[in-house]
């Protein structure tokens, strides 16, 4: 669980950064803390829920829940675009979704 959550982090981070400072959603550093945060607050919960029979339906609706969850701290910590916040969310977690898949 580490390795994917340092995957995570080193991946997602960067991404919520860039896009919440280029759509103009928050600044750098608050970029940076909410990447983190939702991050720590949704990986753990993913790694428990699917530890125990880790299925492909199982898999994928975890990942929605994921990002419905992210954008959701999001919008309930800046107050923003909840539709950018979304799409941000959305980036983010396919993004290292997509790489985690290629380093297996």
């Amino acid at each position: 669980m580490i390795p994917a959550l340092l995957l995570t982090l080193a991946v997602e981070v960067p991404l919520y950064a860039l896009a919440l400072t280029t759509l103009r959603l928050a600044p750098l550093k608050r970029a940076v803390l909410l990447g983190v945060l939702v991050n720590l607050l949704t990986h753990p919960v993913l790694w428990w829920f699917l530890a125990p029979r880790p299925g492909a339906a199982r898999f994928w609706s975890a990942e929605v829940v994921v990002v419905l969850v992210e954008a959701a701290v999001l919008y309930t910590i800046s107050r923003r675009d909840p539709v950018l916040l979304l799409v941000t969310s959305l980036g983010a977690n396919a993004a290292s979704l997509l790489i985690g898949l290629l380093l297996l």
